[in-house]
């Protein structure tokens, strides 16, 4: 009987090609990243020779090698006009921020009309410390400040005040123009919502400092007191710092409330401000904002 020879009836995969290797018919080799199948047996003739190879795929672009690309950790990949490219990681605290159709990526800080400037604290040991300053935060950035106090301590017999700084000296002299109001209510059980108190404003002025709950009510140790102060144009060369401010504690049964509010009538520009009790020390948390123009 005679022999038929049908060939190889799959592909036969020889791995990359050897020029010393006899190839025959559906045989499969790659050659510089495509692959090719002969057509026609032969030994010696390279896969890129279309008598004995036909080529079954073909090699495509190599892709950027992303370890490369990003070197420490945080980097960020984003493609740029050309390619991939890497973002190193920003500074603490700056977000992710796009420039929009056709512009790349960048680390930038959030911008904010209320902005915080500093923070003075001693709460934590209970002793208190003489004076909470919050100086060297003014600058032409802002025109208008707030400061905001919570877990201060005020004390019986004892006023709160506030002066100026200017250049880490507190402004001790009498230039501080100031006036205000105070009311306080009954806060026993019995007497939650009755009055017993109205406002009054013979504040001294001028003084050496600001006291922002001089009043006949502060004969027990107060407790859960805040305050939140307003400050305008501290760096002007006018005779008008302003300010304005609330105070509140509550004592052993009277809930105060005081409006303050003045002015410091000096052309010095002011640095900053500090908090003290008369003769006691102050415990107390203290932050500063600024407001941008």
């Amino acid at each position: 009987m005679a022999t038929l020879n049908l060939g190889n009836i799959k592909f036969n995969w020889k791995g990359a090609y050897a020029g010393g290797t006899a190839y025959v018919v559906d045989d499969v080799v790659s050659y510089s990243g495509s692959s090719y199948i002969c057509k026609l047996a032969s030994t010696g003739n390279l896969p890129t020779n279309g008598t004995y190879w036909d080529q079954m795929s073909s090699a495509g672009t190599d892709g950027t090698d992303i370890s490369t690309t990003l070197t420490t950790q945080g980097d960020i990949l984003y493609r740029d006009g050309s390619g991939l490219q890497r973002l190193g990681a920003g500074t603490a605290g700056q977000v992710l921020k796009t420039g929009g159709s056709g512009a790349n990526v960048s680390w930038g800080t959030v911008s904010s009309d209320f902005v915080k400037l500093g923070h003075a604290d001693n709460i934590s040991n209970g002793s208190g410390s003489s004076t909470l300053d919050l100086d060297g935060l003014f600058t032409s950035d802002y025109n208008v400040y707030k400061v905001y106090g919570t877990d201060i301590s005020p004390v019986s017999s004892a006023d709160f005040r506030i002066r100026f700084m200017s250049g880490g000296s507190a402004h001790t002299g009498s230039d501080y123009i100031y006036a205000g109001g105070q009311s306080y209510t009954d806060i026993t059980p019995t007497h939650l919502f009755s009055a017993h108190g109205g406002g009054h404003s013979d504040y001294n002025s001028p003084d050496n400092a600001i006291y922002l709950n001089a009043d006949d009510h502060n004969n027990a140790l107060a407790k859960a007191a805040a305050l939140e102060m307003t400050i305008y144009d501290p760096l002007g060369t006018n005779n008008h710092k302003a300010f304005q401010s609330r105070f509140t504690y509550q004592g052993s049964n009277i809930f105060n409330g005081f409006i303050t509010h003045g002015y410091v009538a000096t052309t010095t520009a002011m640095s900053g401000v500090q908090f003290f009790y008369n003769g006691t020390n102050i415990n107390g948390r203290f932050t500063m904002y600024g407001l941008t123009k």
